[in-house]
C-alpha cells in the first residue's frame, strides 16, 4: 500500500496541499520505468539497485549486449513450451536483477549491502546471484512462481517485501 504518512504530505503557503512519493513509490516507480526498456516477448521485467537512497544500478530483462533481441528472433520459451517458474536457463535473455548486478560490475560499484527494487520477484538463479552479491533486501511488486527462489532467500536471511504501487508513474 502506499505511504500516505504525514511525512509525505506538506502544506504550501498558500494552503495548497502536496504530495511526495514515498522512498519505495520513487524507487519502485523507477523499476517500472526502466522495464519499458525490456525486449522480452514474455514479460517486461525492471530493476533498481538502491544503497544510501541512492539509485546505484539499474536493469531489464533482453538479450545479451550486441546480440539480437527476442523481439527479433522469436521467444526460445515460448517455442520450447517451457511453462512459468521452470527452466529459467532456458532463456537468450538476462533477467533484469543479473543485468544490475553486472552493470554495477562493469563500474565497479559495490552491491553489498543495497536493495534491490524490482517489478518482479526473482528466479531461483537470480536468487542466487543476489544472495553471493550480499544484497540485504529485495522490494518486489509481482509475485513470480518460484518456491526454491523463495527458500533460498529465506535461507540466506534476506528480507523479501510485496510493495503494491498505487501512484502513477
Amino acid at each position: 500500500m502506499a505511504d500516505l504518512s504525514k511525512d509525505n504530505v506538506k502544506t504550501g503557503s498558500g494552503g495548497e496541499v502536496f504530495r511526495r512519493p514515498s522512498w519505495d513509490e520513487y524507487f519502485m516507480s523507477m523499476a517500472y520505468l526502466v522495464s519499458k526498456r525490456s525486449t522480452c516477448i514474455r514479460r517486461k521485467v525492471g530493476a533498481v539497485l538502491v544503497k544510501d537512497m541512492r539509485i546505484i544500478s539499474t536493469g531489464y530483462n533482453g538479450a545479451p549486449k550486441g546480440l539480437p533481441h527476442c523481439y527479433e528472433t522469436g521467444c526460445l520459451r515460448k517455442e520450447l513450451g517451457v511453462p512459468e517458474g521452470e527452466r529459467a536457463e532456458l532463456c537468450r535473455g538476462l533477467h533484469a536483477e543479473a543485468n544490475c548486478i553486472i552493470q554495477a560490475a562493469v563500474f565497479g560499484v559495490s552491491v553489498k549491502g543495497a536493495t534491490l527494487y524490482t517489478t518482479h520477484f526473482p528466479c531461483s538463479i537470480c536468487a542466487k546471484m543476489l544472495i553471493n552479491a550480499e544484497i540485504s533486501e529485495i522490494v518486489y511488486a509481482n509475485d513470480y512462481p518460484d518456491e526454491l527462489a523463495k527458500k533460498l532467500l529465506s535461507e540466506a536471511k534476506i528480507k523479501t517485501r510485496k510493495f503494491n504501487l498505487e501512484c502513477e508513474i
